[in-house]
């Protein structure tokens, strides 16, 4: 299997393609605050990364997956993952398979199937463009 890494500037948004997307820590270039802002004592870097032009609802929330056995998610909306624990380990239906550590981000796009392996052991803080699941909350 592979994996596959989205690098800086691939697409338009980030949601522009359905699949998975997975932005690996450190990946991205970051601008220099002190020369945004004119400001030379200023410590500090910053991008943007556009996911989508749609407007639509936001709900956060927090995922866990301890080892396990591998289980799928239908994706009709844009979720973005920050592993803030540990690993996820993602794959698509074509067998790709993409490995997230702490502070990476993984994106999926809709109509897109994401496969949760079984040997994730880790945490995340999610993002995605549809209402809360009432049997989440």
């Amino acid at each position: 299997m592979s994996e596959k890494t989205l690098t800086q500037n691939e697409l338009k948004f980030l949601d522009e393609k359905p699949g998975i997307k997975l932005i690996k820590a450190g990946s991205y270039n970051l601008n220099e605050l002190s020369e945004l802002r004119g400001t030379p004592d200023l410590k500090g870097q910053i991008i943007d990364a556009p996911v989508t032009d749609k407007k639509e609802v936001l709900t956060m929330g927090y995922f866990a997956l301890q080892p396990s056995v591998d289980y799928s998610a239908e994706f009709n909306f844009i979720e973005i993952k920050v592993v803030t624990k540990g690993k996820m380990v993602v794959r698509d239906v074509e067998g790709n398979k993409y490995v997230a550590e702490v502070g990476d981000v993984l994106i999926f796009s809709p109509k897109t199937t994401v496969i949760f392996d079984g040997e994730s052991d880790g945490e995340a803080v999610y993002f995605k463009n549809v209402a809360a699941n009432p049997s989440y909350l």
